[in-house]
């Protein structure tokens, strides 16, 4: 991947970064929605429905990046004036692992791709002029580099002390802490940018900390919410351990790993509420919630053992509900009641994805919406509240359950997503084919 700054490549009608539509070279043969895995017939080929996005961009970098966070900035809250502004952070997996970074994003000029029409026709020459200086000012991604020693197998950002503190997962076993002052600074000026680049800062940055007490690689990782500077780490060999911030730029990890899984820990959520309260999946097929106060080998509260019919992948916990989602090898997503995880039972069960389900999340303000992806090149989008009608509903789709709002297609084996928590309604989503930056009519 270049040092150079990198362009964000606009989506159009020929991409097939969305949700689907067939078109017949019969024009007469009317459009008709595409369900994943629906075999096309002769001369059939996949279309863009543009009118089912309000926005819709895509993103190179390279080397793929599959894990990402979305970097929380001071441009305010609840931002829906276009175009937008993003920054993320994200890790890369090259082939060769001594070329692998960890790249600070800024997405500049994120506008809307669906134009509404508009009705007054004498403003149709007033606004012809500016609609087109919008057009050709193309979105655009600024990247600065970080030098990462092996793959980065999961990366996650949390702000300490109005700093924005990056946590990655090598492949080679460490788990690093970076501060990204300098590459925000970077990415928020050309100049700036420039001379980062000239000065080849990317080789010479050093981590914050540096732990190196797992005895595998992992990829579950997750800063708290309720309490500063604390995270948890879990490794492919089963075991989770505690991080609390010391003195300075320090940490004190507790060398005790929690005592339960019995496999691979694959995803770790803290609750947003309470400041001590964890929750992590394995491929041993459980869900386990932790007292973290309580000594490692007593601090498993409650376990749901065969909470799928095979590995656990991810989970996400309701910010505002006593709710978390999972999603498995076995392509279900089972959404659990934590009033009631002592009955092992999910209160939902969803079986949409036809391959494993390799990422989860809940919206961040809309209890009953989430958002799940896998490797069966899917981002589908569900709203809890929809109830099936008693009645024949001719708007219902045989075999769709009326909770699935939205099918984005085109990515190939979609590996994480996340709601833009300051941008409504804004999903990143990332994929060994790229980024997507999108949002749909539905929410």
């Amino acid at each position: 991947m270049s040092d150079q700054e990198m362009e964000l490549a606009e989506d159009d009608n020929d991409s097939e970064n969305e949700t689907m539509e067939e078109e017949n070279e019969d024009k007469s043969k009317p459009e008709e929605v595409y369900l994943p895995n629906k075999p096309l017939d002769e001369g059939e080929e996949l279309i863009c429905d543009q009118s089912a996005y309000v926005m819709l961009h895509q993103a190179q970098t390279g080397a793929p990046c599959l894990s990402f966070d979305v970097i929380r900035d001071s441009l305010g809250d609840n931002r829906e004036t276009y175009p937008l502004t993003a920054y993320i952070v994200a890790g890369t997996q090259a082939s060769q692992a001594h070329v692998n970074n960890i790249i600070v994003m800024k997405l500049s000029n994120l506008h809307k791709t669906n134009k509404e029409e508009d009705d007054d026709d004498d403003d149709d020459d007033d606004d012809e002029e500016e609609l087109n200086d919008e057009v050709l000012k193309h979105p655009k991604m600024a990247g600065a580099l970080i030098k990462h020693q092996g793959c980065v197998n999961r990366i996650r950002s949390t702000i300490i002390n109005e700093k924005v503190i990056a946590a990655s997962w090598s492949e080679l076993g460490r788990v690093n802490l970076w501060d990204l002052s300098q590459q925000l600074d970077a990415v928020d000026s050309d100049q700036v940018l420039s001379r980062y680049n000239k000065e080849n800062r990317a080789n010479s940055i050093k981590p914050l900390f540096t732990f190196t007490g797992h005895q595998k690689e992992g990829f579950a990782i997750d800063w708290c919410p309720t309490t500063v500077g604390v995270l948890a780490t879990g490794d492919c060999k089963r075991d989770i351990h505690i991080w609390k911030p010391g003195n300075g730029a320090s940490w004190q990890v507790d060398q005790r790993p929690l005592v339960g899984h019995t496999d691979s820990v694959e995803d770790l959520q803290w609750s947003p509420v309470e400041r001590s309260v964890i929750a992590s999946c394995s491929v041993d097929k459980s869900i386990r919630i932790w007292d973290t106060r309580a000594q490692p080998s007593k601090a498993c509260m409650l376990t749901a053992e065969n909470a799928h019919e095979s590995d656990v992948n991810v989970i996400s916990w309701n910010r505002n509900e006593p709710f978390i989602v999972s999603g498995g090898d076995d392509g279900f997503l089972h959404v659990w009641d934590l009033r009631r995880f002592q009955d092992k039972t999910p209160v939902a069960t969803f079986k949409h994805h036809t391959d494993a389900v390799t990422t989860v999340e809940w919206h961040p303000t809309d209890s009953a919406v989430f958002s799940s992806g896998g490797s069966d090149n899917q981002v589908a989008l569900w709203d809890l509240s929809v109830e099936k009608d008693d009645e024949t509903n001719s708007d219902e789709i045989e075999g769709i359950p009326p909770q699935l709002l939205f099918i984005h297609q085109g990515q190939n084996n979609i590996k994480e997503l996340h709601w833009h928590p300051q941008l409504p309604g804004v999903i990143i989503s990332t994929a060994e084919s790229g980024f997507n930056i999108f949002r749909t009519i539905s929410v």
